[in-house]
């Protein structure tokens, strides 16, 4: 992957001994900086959040911890991967969602492994800050995801879940493609599963 790599009229890669950026129309996704911590407290501290995503609601601390020690290093292992030719394997990439208008980060865009489904078993998951809903931020930063895992990487089936009555979520997903499968129950909630295929 070469720095300034156009994916498409709105979309670019830059990874040059910067932090690794795709630029959409609104917004542009950019690796976790340390600097993210604070605003992603603040998210994962909305209702909203603790609603559909309660596995994050943890001290600063812990998600200072794991910014530092996992999750930015992860990153780097997954961007030298798809320098090395696109095998990323099991490995994740954590992606802040940050406004061009203001640098705010306001949000994640995030792609791994999701355990409890069948292989191959990629997905992309994504939070917002309440106030920027119904503004297309979101369905902007899974579209960009998407184009760039497949031209990307050796990726070529993503899944992607919700919860039944996150409409929003669900809407989303529709919105960038993804197929329905099935309505599945993980730890005792029941969410609509989606995947999308690489068809070029």
């Amino acid at each position: 992957m070469k720095a300034g790599v156009i994916l498409n009229s709105k979309t670019t890669i830059e990874f040059q001994g910067k932090p690794f950026t795709i630029e959409c129309e609104d917004i542009f996704l950019r690796e976790y900086l340390l600097e993210d911590l604070d605003a992603i407290c603040k998210i994962t501290d909305e209702p909203e959040i603790k609603q559909f995503l309660p596995g994050w609601d943890v001290s600063r601390e812990q998600r200072r911890e794991w910014l530092i020690d996992y999750e930015m290093p992860e990153n780097r292992r997954f961007l030298q991967a798809v320098q090395d030719g696109g095998d990323v394997g099991q490995l994740r990439l954590r992606l802040a969602i940050v406004l061009k208008e203001t640098g705010e980060c306001i949000g994640w865009c995030n792609t791994g492994p999701k355990e409890e489904l069948p292989p191959p078993n990629r997905e992309i998951m994504y939070g917002i800050a309440n106030r920027y809903y119904n503004k297309g931020y979101a369905t902007q930063a899974v579209r960009a995801l998407i184009r760039y895992l497949f031209r990307n990487t050796r990726e070529r089936e993503l899944n992607a879940i919700a919860v039944v009555h996150n409409h929003a979520s669900n809407k989303v997903i529709q919105k960038c493609g993804f197929t329905y499968i099935s309505e599945i129950e993980l730890e005792q909630e029941r969410y609509h599963y989606y995947k999308l295929y690489d068809v070029n």
